[in-house]
């Protein structure tokens, strides 16, 4: 039997957006991956969460324009702890087109804005996680 996709979705400070980051979760769930959800968390909780959680993927959904430097922090902080290609990360929210290819360079696997379908983002894990 192979292993169940474990899936980490957390909001990095305290931005109140939780709709999108909820939806989401609920659909990965539905579609049989398994979902932590993280709920507002430091960049560090996200790393500790997703290390104890031994999840395949960290979800982040932004909504303050801060996506940049939370996707930064959380590629550094997961570097620093030399576990740096351990996990896919996904980012999702509020995030202007012109950053997606800014985000993928420095290391998210893929970004989803507003209107994203469930059935894109399962699709592109089932395409790009190695299960190891």
């Amino acid at each position: 039997m192979p292993k169940k996709i474990k899936f980490l979705m957390s909001k990095p400070g305290v931005d109140g957006h939780w709709r999108g980051a909820v939806t989401v979760s609920m659909g990965l769930r539905d579609a049989g991956m398994e979902v932590v959800f993280g709920g507002f968390q430091s960049i560090d909780q996200i790393v500790k969460t997703a290390i104890e959680e031994d999840v395949d993927i960290i979800g982040m959904s932004i909504h303050s324009g801060a996506h940049l430097t939370y996707a930064k922090n959380l590629i550094s902080t997961l570097e620093e702890k030399g576990i740096g290609e351990k996990f896919m990360i996904l980012v999702g929210g509020a995030i202007p087109e012109v950053d997606f290819d800014e985000l993928r360079e420095m290391g998210v696997a893929n970004v989803y804005g507003p209107g994203s379908l469930i059935k894109d983002i399962v699709s592109f894990i089932h395409e790009n996680l190695n299960l190891k």
